[in-house]
C-alpha cells in the first residue's frame, strides 16, 4: 500500500531548509539522467541543483538552487543515484514551486530493476506554491540505489522546481515542517583532557596526526632542544605510541628521526592509512635544504623511513609558503591542502586534489567554495576516514576566539557541494587558539591543540570524547597480511579496493616492507571487494559487505597472491551467483573485468574455469548447477574478446571441498569458481 503525504515547509533558517537527518535518510548524490535542462553543470537551475539536501530559497518562489526543466510536457524526468544502497521504506521530493506535477516514482535497485511506489494519473496544480511530496511503502527484499522522478509539467502551468530526492529505510519526516534555528555548538560528553607529560612538553606540540587504528599520534614540537637542530630548530616531527587502550595512555614520545627531520621546519601533515605513507611540507631537496613551495611524499622502508620525493600536483602554487597545511584522505586518492591561491574566496583557503589513475600525480586543486571558505584563513582541514566529514579551522566563520574548529558534511562528488558548518562550541573552542582537530576512524575521539591549560602555557594536543550524534558515519578497519598463496610468506604489494556495485575504484593502500601487512578503512554502504597486487602475482580478491553495518568494528583477513605459473589455481571470490541458479550477479563484473584484462595482456595464456558447489541438495544437481556456473562465465569472458579456445570448463559439484560442509560458515567457503592456468 502507498501513502501520499503533503508537508508544507513553512520556514527558514540562516537561508536554507532545515532537515531532519534520521541516521537511515539519504539525499541524492548524482545525476544519471534527465529529460531537459534549462542549465547544465553547476549553474543556476541545472539538474545537479536537485542533489544534496534541500536547499532552494526563498520558499514558494523560483530558486537558483532548484532544477528548472526546459520544456512543458508529460514526460519530463530525472534519474539520480545515491551514495549507498538501503533497502527504503520512503522516497521524498521536495518540489520547491509550483508543486503537483509530480506523475509518477520509481525505484532502481542495485542490480538495475525497476520499482514503481508512486503514481499519479491526474497531476495538476496544488494551492500550495511548494511542498514536500513523502511517499511511504512496505520495503521490498530489493536495495535501492536510484530513483526516477517524471512529471507532467504541462499539468501545472509555470515553473516547476525540484529541490531534493531524498529516501529512507525508517518511516520519518525527512523535512521539517517548522525550522529551528541549530544549537550553538556541538556537544561533547566530556571536557577536554591533556594527553600529559608523556607527550606533551614545555615546548609548543601542535598538529597531531593519529593514525586510522588510534594506536599511534604523530605531532610536531617546536623549538626543543632535543630537535635535529637544537633549540634554534623551528620543528620537528615526534611520534608517540599508546600505552593502554582502556586508560589512553600514552608511551613517551621520541623524535622521528632523520630523513624526516633536518635541521630546517619539518612536519608530517597525514599518514596513510595503512601506516606506511606520509605527507610532509616542504620540499626536501638535493643539499638538505627544505623547500617551503611544495610538499612531500615519504614511505615505510625495512629500515626505517625512505628520502622524501616531491609530490607533483598540476597547478600547484602558494601565495603564503609561511601558512600551508595538508591532510591526505584515508582511501590514498584525495588531498585536502590549505593554501592561498588567486582563485581562492581570500586568504587562505581549503582545497582538494585527487590522484590522477596512473597513481604518480595529483590534478589541480579545486576550491572547496563559499560554503566553506571565507575571506579569512580556513585552515588545518580533516577529512574522517568516512570521506565526508571534514573538520577545519576558521577564523571566518566567528566563534569563541581568533580560530575556531567547525564542522561539515560533504554532499556530493564535486567537492564544493557541504552543509553549512557547525561551529563546535565552547566545549572545543575558546578565546584562545584552538585548531587542528582530528578523529581516530573508530570515531570515538578526537584530538586537537589548544593553549588552555598548556604545559607552562604552550600549546598541548589533547583528547575529547564525541557524543554519538556528531560522530562521522561508520567505517570498518581491515588488516591482515598478503602472502604467497605457495610458501605463506609476507609479499611487498599494492592493495586496491572497489564497490562491486559501479566497478570504481575507491582506495589504494600499500603493505608494509616489513612484515606485509596492511590497512584498509572502509565506510558502511556499500559491498567492497579487494585485492593485492604485485609483480609476477595473480591476485585472489576478497570482499566484504558493509551495507549495513552500524558500528565501527575491525576485521582480519589476510591476502593471497598465486605464482603465475601453469598449473596454478586461483579462486575467483567475487563472482555472485542468485542462490541455487547461474545467472551472474551485477557485483561479480568487477571481478571478471580483471580477468578479462589478464588474459588480454598474456595473450597465449590457457584457462580451465572449474566450478564447485557445497553438499546441499541432490548431488546430480549440484554437478549440474556448478556446470552450468563455469560455462556463464566462459559465455562472458567470449562475449568481451577472449577466443573461444583459450577456455575450457569444468564442473565439479560437491565432489571437491575446500573446508566443512557441517555449518554455514564454513560450508559457503566450497561454493566457488576457480580458474587454473593450463598453458602459459
Amino acid at each position: 500500500m502507498r501513502i501520499r503525504k503533503l508537508l508544507l515547509l513553512v520556514g527558514i533558517v540562516g537561508g536554507a531548509v532545515g532537515s531532519v537527518q534520521a541516521q537511515h535518510a539519504i539525499w541524492a548524490a548524482k545525476v544519471v539522467a534527465v529529460s531537459s535542462q534549462k542549465a547544465e553543470g553547476k549553474e543556476d537551475f541545472s539538474p545537479e541543483k536537485v542533489l544534496g539536501q534541500p536547499n532552494a530559497t526563498p520558499l514558494g518562489q523560483v530558486s537558483n538552487e532548484a532544477w528548472i526543466p526546459k520544456k512543458e510536457g508529460a514526460n519530463e524526468f530525472v534519474e539520480v543515484r545515491f551514495g549507498k544502497s538501503l533497502i527504503a521504506k520512503q522516497v521524498t521530493i521536495v518540489e520547491n514551486f509550483n508543486p503537483g506535477s509530480v506523475s509518477k516514482i520509481e525505484l532502481v535497485d542495485t542490480r538495475g530493476q525497476i520499482h514503481e511506489v508512486y503514481k499519479n494519473d491526474s497531476p495538476g496544480p496544488l494551492p500550495e506554491q511548494f511542498r514536500s511530496l513523502q511517499v511511504t511503502f512496505e520495503p521490498g527484499t530489493y536495495r535501492t540505489i536510484g530513483v526516477i522522478v517524471s512529471m507532467n509539467t504541462k499539468a501545472v502551468n509555470g515553473v516547476n522546481q525540484i529541490d531534493a530526492i531524498g529516501i529512507a529505510d525508517v518511516v520519518e519526516t525527512m523535512v521539517k515542517k517548522e525550522f529551528k534555528a541549530e544549537e550553538d555548538g556541538v556537544k561533547f560528553d566530556s571536557a577536554m583532557v591533556n594527553l600529559g607529560p608523556n607527550v606533551n612538553s614545555k615546548y609548543v606540540d601542535t598538529h597531531p596526526v593519529i593514525s586510522p587504528d588510534g594506536r599511534i599520534l604523530f605531532f610536531a614540537r617546536q623549538e626543543s632542544p632535543q630537535n635535529v637542530g637544537g633549540a634554534n630548530d623551528v620543528q620537528d616531527v615526534w611520534y608517540s605510541t599508546q600505552a593502554n587502550a582502556k586508560n589512553k595512555s600514552w608511551n613517551p614520545a621520541k623524535n622521528i628521526g632523520a630523513p624526516i627531520n633536518t635541521p630546517g621546519p619539518n612536519g608530517l601533515a597525514s599518514v596513510s592509512s595503512d601506516g606506511n605513507s606520509a605527507v610532509l611540507i616542504n620540499v626536501y631537496k638535493e643539499d638538505g635544504s627544505l623547500d617551503p613551495k611544495g610538499l612531500s611524499l615519504t614511505k615505510r622502508t625495512k629500515t626505517g623511513w625512505s628520502k622524501p620525493q616531491k609530490i607533483l600536483i598540476d597547478d600547484f602554487y602558494n601565495d603564503d609558503p609561511e601558512n600551508v597545511d595538508y591532510f591526505l584522505g584515508s582511501s590514498g586518492n584525495v588531498l585536502l591542502m590549505a593554501v592561498e591561491r588567486k582563485d581562492g574566496q581570500g586568504a587562505q583557503d581549503i582545497y582538494v586534489t585527487q590522484r590522477k589513475p596512473d597513481g604518480t600525480s595529483w590534478g589541480r586543486p579545486i576550491n572547496l567554495g563559499p560554503s566553506i571558505n571565507t575571506k579569512k584563513p580556513e585552515f588545518a582541514p580533516f577529512l574522517a576516514a568516512d570521506g565526508k566529514t571534514l573538520y577545519f579551522a576558521s577564523e571566518g566563520h566567528g566563534g569563541y576566539g581568533k580560530s575556531d574548529i567547525f564542522y561539515s558534511k560533504r554532499l556530493d562528488n564535486t567537492w564544493t557541494n557541504w552543509t553549512k558548518p557547525r561551529n563546535l562550541g565552547p566545549s572545543v573552542n575558546s578565546p584562545d587558539f584552538d585548531a587542528y582537530y582530528v578523529v581516530s576512524a573508530a570515531g570515538e575521539e578526537a584530538y586537537l591543540v589548544s593553549t588552555r591549560n598548556g604545559t607552562g602555557n604552550s600549546k598541548d594536543i589533547f583528547r575529547i570524547n564525541l557524543t554519538p550524534q556528531f560522530k562521522p558515519e561508520v567505517v570498518t578497519l581491515v588488516r591482515g597480511q598478503v602472502l604467497d598463496a605457495a610458501t605463506k610468506k609476507p609479499v611487498t604489494a599494492t592493495i586496491r579496493y572497489e564497490n562491486l556495485l559501479t566497478g570504481e575504484e575507491i582506495g589504494v593502500a600499500e603493505t608494509s616492507p616489513v612484515d606485509g601487512t596492511y590497512t584498509i578503512v572502509l565506510p558502511s554502504g556499500v559491498h567492497y571487494g579487494y585485492r593485492a597486487e604485485a609483480q609476477n602475482y595473480l591476485a585472489e580478491s576478497d570482499n566484504l559487505d558493509v551495507t549495513d553495518r552500524q558500528k565501527y568494528s575491525e576485521v582480519k583477513q589476510d591476502l593471497y597472491l598465486v605464482p603465475f605459473a601453469v598449473g596454478q589455481t586461483i579462486k575467483l571470490n567475487n563472482i555472485f551467483f542468485s542462490q541455487s541458479k547461474y545467472y551472474l550477479r551485477e557485483n561479480s563484473y568487477p571481478e571478471l573485468q580483471r580477468l578479462i584484462r589478464t588474459l588480454k595482456e598474456y595473450s597465449t595464456v590457457e584457462i580451465r574455469i572449474e566450478g564447485h558447489t557445497d553438499n546441499q541438495g541432490d548431488p546430480a544437481l549440484n554437478l549440474k548447477l556448478s556446470q552450468d556456473r563455469v560455462n556463464e562465465v566462459k559465455k562472458y569472458l567470449v562475449s568481451k574478446g577472449i577466443s573461444n579456445t583459450r577456455i575450457t570448463t569444468e564442473g565439479f559439484g560437491d565432489t571437491k571441498p575446500i573446508a566443512s560442509n557441517d555449518q554455514e560458515e564454513t560450508r559457503k567457503l566450497n561454493r566457488r569458481v576457480e580458474f587454473r592456468i593450463t598453458k602459459k
